[in-house]
Parts: structure tokens; C-alpha cells; sequence
């Protein structure tokens, strides 16, 4: 996925994203229902997080693999009273919805709703957000765990975590109420990021998105996305292949960033000398030059790594919303 220069309105977003409080609409976000008694078990089964020990007002991020553990979506979900609510990514929709069907079998108590019409989703993204969910009444959730949650004026939900690695929060809110709410947020000072500036910052960060990072090459150890991993929950799809992964540390590629001294065509080989090492996933320019992400061999080296990207040189460099190793405290 590449994208080019950005105007001054996004540009400032992303400023404010850093030092102050940006909002973006993700509202064309998939977002489905998950419910009936056997919700939780059954999530917990298709996907890579532990969902059994997670309470309501309590959330987390999970990957939705393949049974040989190649990825699908990274997936945020919020565990409700009744119900487990997934943001799912645009392009990844209909397909989450179809593969978690699939699995569902007839004497399963699991039923799945596509909410994504008769809701909205917006992101805050910055230091600043605290104080605009204070003013918009969910105070209680600052400091609380990443996806944690809680409802405010009975049907605006506020979640930690902005869905970048920028601190924040994400809204889910009946369609009913977005201009309302939308309105509220840009008052209280948020600049609007429009999808572009949310691409151009993703990419920045290193969240991964279907069809550039997430894909049928790559499992959640390449990504890096070791946060949504539990390596202690038993069965579940593609819990052998990540489990042997894991145990061999036979990680054989990792997802970096790359700084560019020039333009580069997503797909393009990333190569020391004559030897590729790697491919460019994604790509953006920004204001402080050309950056894109890419999978790079482990054995070839990370952070400081100086490379060829087609046509042009890059120095590969760490980004905040991956890691590349197995996490201590990961359960």
C-alpha cells in the first residue's frame, strides 16, 4: 500500500497526533457481534489471544490466522455483558464474517451480527485524548488496561487504545449519534486525520494491514505481533505452527520500518549487494522524507541496517507497534 504527499490538514493531524489529539473516523471499520453463551469460548478457539480469561470491560487485540498460522486481520475486541464486539480491518469485513461462520458448528451456541451499518468508530490519537474523554464524561477509563472499556450517556462506548502506537481511545457509538459525537470531539480541540493521514501514520508505526503486511506469507511472529499472542491457552487454529515457532525460535523473517532516501514501489526487493533480504510492504512520503515497512531475513541483521529498496538506499529502523522478540511477561 503506498502513499503519496500529504496537504497541510492531515499534516497538522499527524502533529497533533504526537503532541496534542487527533481524531479519525474509522467508521467504514467492520465491526461484528459475537454472541450467545458459547461467545467467548469460541473466539478464544479461532484466534491467537486468550478471550476465556477476560472479563466484561475488558479487551484485547487478536489475530485471526489461518490453520498453518498465516495471517488474516489483527482484530480489537471488546468483551461486553452479553456480547464480544470486533473491529475488524476494512477490507477484512465480509471475510471475518464468513470464516468465523464457517467454524461455528450446529449445536454451537455462538450467533454473529454485522453491526458495522448501525454503528460508527472513531479514533482519538495523542497525548491530549485524555482530556477529551474526560470532557465527554468516561474519565474512569483513563489509566485503565489497553481495552479496557465503559459506556457513557448510555450508548458511547470508550475504549483505551487509539488502534496505532500512539496513546488513546477508541468510540464505538450508534450511527445515530456520530455527527453528535463527532462534533463534541472537534470542540474540545481534536484535529481531523483523514484516512490518508491514518495511513501515513500506520505506516510510521508499523501497524500491520491486510494485504500488505497481513497476509498468506507472513504469521504473527513475522508481524511481530507478540502482544496478541497466548503461548498458554491450549487448542486453537494455528496454535502448532506458532507454538513451534515459538519453542525453535524459527522466526526466519521480522517486520521493520525503513527510512528511504528516495520514492520506492511497494513490492520492491529489499537486498544487500546482490542478495535479497527482504520485500517493501508498504510505503509513504511524509514531511520528513520517504519511509515504508518490509519483511526482513533475521539472519541479514535489523536496526541500523543499511540497504538497497529497488532503485534507491534505506537504513532499517526500529517502529513502536511491533516487537521482535518474545515478550517476558506474555501469558
Amino acid at each position: 500500500m503506498s502513499t503519496s504527499a500529504i496537504d497541510g490538514k492531515d499534516t497538522a493531524a499527524i502533529q497533533a497526533a504526537t503532541v496534542g489529539v487527533a481524531v479519525c473516523s474509522r467508521s467504514h471499520w467492520g465491526r461484528i457481534r459475537v454472541y450467545d453463551d458459547e461467545r467467548l469460548r469460541f473466539l478464544h478457539n479461532q484466534s491467537t489471544n486468550d478471550f476465556q480469561s477476560l472479563k466484561p470491560g475488558q479487551g484485547c487485540d487478536t489475530v485471526m490466522v489461518t490453520s498453518t498460522a498465516r495471517t488474516i486481520d489483527l482484530v480489537s475486541s471488546y468483551v461486553l455483558d452479553d456480547a464480544v464486539l470486533l473491529l475488524v480491518s476494512p477490507s477484512r469485513r465480509e471475510f471475518v464474517m464468513q470464516w468465523l461462520d464457517r467454524y461455528i458448528f450446529f449445536a454451537d451456541k455462538v450467533q454473529l451480527a454485522d453491526i458495522t451499518d448501525e454503528t460508527a468508530t472513531f479514533s482519538l490519537i495523542g497525548p491530549a485524548s485524555d482530556a477529551v474523554v474526560e470532557k465527554l464524561g468516561a474519565g474512569a477509563i483513563i489509566s485503565q488496561p489497553y481495552a479496557n472499556h465503559l459506556l457513557v450517556d448510555g450508548d458511547v462506548r470508550v475504549a483505551v487504545g487509539s488502534g496505532l502506537a500512539s496513546p488513546g481511545y477508541t468510540l464505538i457509538l450508534p450511527a445515530a449519534a456520530r455527527q453528535k459525537v463527532w462534533q463534541q470531539i472537534l470542540q474540545l480541540g481534536a484535529l481531523e486525520l483523514s484516512d490518508r493521514g491514518w495511513d501515513v501514520l500506520r505506516i510510521l508505526q508499523g501497524r500491520p494491514t491486510p494485504d500488505a503486511e497481513l497476509t498468506d506469507d507472513y504469521n504473527p511472529l513475522e508481524v511481530g505481533l507478540w502482544q496478541t499472542i497466548s503461548f498458554n491457552k491450549g487448542c486453537y487454529i494455528g496454535q502448532e505452527t506458532i507454538a513451534r515457532l515459538n519453542t525453535y525460535k524459527g522466526v526466519k523473517q521480522h517486520l521493520w520500518g525503513i527510512r528511504l532516501r528516495a520514492p520506492a514501489e511497494v513490492g520492491s526487493a529489499i537486498a544487500i549487494q546482490d542478495e535479497k533480504i527482504g520485500k517493501l510492504t508498504s510505503y509513504t512520503e511524509t514531511t520528513d522524507g520517504y519511509f515504508g515497512l518490509g519483511y526482513i531475513r533475521t539472519k541479514a541483521g535489523g536496526a541500523g541496517l543499511k540497504v538497497q529498496v529497488g532503485e534507491t538506499e534505506g537504513e532499517i529502523v526500529e517502529i513502536p507497534f511491533v516487537s521482535h522478540e518474545y515478550p517476558m511477561d506474555n501469558s
